[in-house]
């Protein structure tokens, strides 16, 4: 586990989530080599369980501090969390920090938070839409950071990039919805959703993040990259989300740090 106490104030931290993302997909995607960019940041996904089986329940958690946690056997202390009496996953190391959510906590600590959303919970079009852009300092939405457009990470890339270039220490969130249904687009031919068109999309989604990495790496970033969720395609009779199966609550998770030269 990282030690994120002496980091804090010097580095930015960036989160970046790559929406209804299955850890099989995403492991056979860095198997066979089709996300290079990730691959020279990350050597493996390390298999991790979320909280919440769908976006909203996921992230209500995440922003609690409670991200996806290990597979294996407990205990597991988390690096970043809330000041909460009597959990069992704040260790000496753990970054703690003051009030209901993590992005108070940081902005007490002197980060500006800003949401670039991607899925539906994150549109601020209804007032339900706005509970989770809400935590942060600055939210952005707009259509075509969303699913229904094909070329939604090179917007919000592009985004990012521009919200990179305030001098103050920041915390990114970046709701990757490229993964998330419809992902059939991105194979061609192909007009139903499956693992392969998701892969497809995470292929893609990699091309365009690559020109993020560089942006934090000159000012120093701590990255986390997972998944909220998977989705099912029809194993065991089950499609979509919102739903417990091995393929939903099962999720790819990286952290790296991003080295200012």
């Amino acid at each position: 586990m990282t030690d994120l106490r002496p980091l804090c104030g010097h580095v930015d931290f960036c989160w970046v989530v790559l929406d209804s993302l299955r850890y099989d997909v995403a492991a056979q995607a860095l198997r066979q080599g089709r996300i290079p960019h990730l691959a020279r940041l990350i050597d493996h996904w390390e298999e991790r369980h979320t909280p919440g089986n769908f976006t909203l329940a996921a992230h209500q958690a995440f922003f609690a501090g409670f991200l996806p946690t290990p597979s294996g056997p407990p205990p597991h202390p988390r690096n970043l969390a809330l000041d909460f009496p009597g959990s069992t996953t704040v260790g000496p190391q753990t970054l703690l920090l003051e009030g209901d959510n993590l992005c108070e906590g940081l902005r007490r600590k002197g980060y500006r938070s800003q949401c670039i959303g991607g899925v539906g919970f994150f549109n601020g079009l209804t007032q339900l839409s706005r509970v989770l852009p809400s935590l942060f300092c600055d939210s952005h939405w707009e259509t075509r950071l969303g699913v229904t457009d094909p070329h939604s990470t090179a917007h919000q890339v592009d985004l990012a990039l521009r919200l990179l270039d305030d001098p103050r220490r920041l915390f990114l969130y970046l709701n990757v919805s490229a993964t998330h249904q419809p992902t059939h687009y991105y194979l061609e031919g192909h007009s139903r959703d499956s693992p392969e068109t998701q892969l497809e999309a995470l292929a893609y989604a990699d091309g365009q993040l690559a020109r993020l990495w560089p942006k934090l790496r000159s000012r120093g970033a701590y990255c986390w990259i997972f998944s909220d969720h998977g989705t099912t395609h029809g194993e065991d009779g089950f499609y979509g989300h919102r739903l417990s199966h091995p393929l939903v609550w099962t999720v790819p998770y990286a952290e790296f740090l991003l080295v200012k030269p």
